[in-house]
């Protein structure tokens, strides 16, 4: 997939575990791990909004777009 997820990068600038913006955003620790690992197929914007919050970020800190090279 051409896009990457830098949460686990932003989480470490921020010192926080997943397992504390689990709940603080209020999902599942199982779930924030999916997304760090870039196994998502979507995110809701709730949700990234409120990582995002949480987080004090931009969507653009957490979500990168690399296209594959061919």
């Amino acid at each position: 997939m051409s896009i990457i997820v830098n949460l686990d990068v932003v989480l470490a600038k921020r010192k926080m575990r997943s397992k504390e913006l689990a709940e603080k955003i209020g999902i599942t620790s199982a779930n924030v791990s999916i997304l760090k690992s870039g196994k998502a197929k979507a995110i809701r914007f709730s949700t990234l909004d409120a990582i995002c919050k949480i987080l004090d970020c931009q969507p653009s800190d957490i979500l990168e777009y690399k296209p594959k090279k061919e």
